[in-house]
């Protein structure tokens, strides 16, 4: 029986993958902060965003998703510190951690963000932002690809770039359900030139789905992980005033907006295929929309 250790195990990705994983008889083992948290796993209490130490983890795990990471993403650089503690230093710990243990597989939630925009879907070899122009956040991102990376002659190492996960509970200050709220307030959304940025997000289900087939992957890789369906920050807007019955204010700014969308041909050919489109899942972002209750 396999025992994997999950980092962001009550964020949303965390929380999908473990009601899939626990189906197939997995040992799963979930870091959290701490306090009353329930669900299919054994609780490792650690605070990442502190100087914690490898000897809190369990001793016999074989496979790692490090998924989580700091949520003073958008609060640069007040929250740079707290950002360096999870996003890199405990990136660096759990992979020594990994290397002394002998975990066979680390997967790592990177960010399609460190691409940049463009004109054309990015692939997985396609150049990455430089280094001075990244930004704290995806800076951090990119730095813990190259250390885990320099892993991959101890274990495997596999990097999924997501490409705006979206679902069922999440956050209603991420992007996707933060577009539904502001048309169900009324609330003015700025677009770059006529339609604003084109994108291909993910729902969470096929988001999972993806991360449990890099379970059957036998060498070390980098995936994008995007949705079957590119659109336009309007035509999104539009989706969701269609099913509310309202319609979408906009502000236009001057200028060209170039695209952020990931090329998913790597793994709809050797892992899953994603399939569910937003267009079809407007009704479930209401669930948690405090706006609707």
């Amino acid at each position: 029986m396999t025992n994997i250790l999950i980092t962001g195990v009550t964020g949303l990705i965390g929380t999908h993958l473990v009601d899939e994983l626990q189906k197939s008889g997995h040992n799963l083992f979930g870091v959290t902060r701490g306090g009353s948290v329930s669900g299919n796993f054994e609780d490792v209490k650690i605070d990442l965003s502190t100087n914690w130490n490898i000897s809190a983890l369990p001793s016999n795990i074989d496979i790692i998703y490090h998924l989580a990471q700091s949520d003073k993403f958008r609060d640069f650089p007040h929250g740079a510190p707290d950002m360096f503690q999870v996003n890199i230093n405990s990136t660096a710990k759990l992979l020594d951690y990994a290397m002394k243990s002998g975990v066979k597989k680390f997967i790592y939630a990177s960010s399609g963000g460190i691409y940049g925009t463009g004109s054309k879907p990015f692939h997985e070899n396609a150049p990455t932002v430089p280094a001075g122009e990244l930004g704290f956040y995806l800076g951090s991102k990119a730095c813990s690809e190259i250390l885990a990376q320099s892993y991959s002659t101890e274990f495997q190492v596999l990097i999924v770039r997501p490409f705006f996960i979206y679902g069922q509970t999440q956050d209603r200050s991420m992007l996707i359900t933060r577009l539904f709220d502001n048309v169900v307030t009324g609330k003015s959304i700025l677009l770059s030139g006529e339609n604003g940025i084109r994108i291909n997000p993910i729902h969470v289900n096929d988001a999972v789905k993806v991360l449990i087939s890099t379970l059957k992957c036998t060498e070390s890789r980098t995936y994008n992980m995007g949705g079957p369906e590119i659109l336009s920050i309007r035509e999104i807007c539009d989706l969701f005033g269609t099913y509310l019955g309202k319609l979408p204010k906009y502000e236009i700014t001057a200028g060209f907006s170039n695209d952020l969308i990931g090329d998913i041909a790597l793994i709809s050919k050797e892992l899953y295929q994603p399939s569910i489109k937003l267009s079809d899942m407007s009704s479930e972002l209401e669930i948690n929309s405090p706006y609707l209750n």
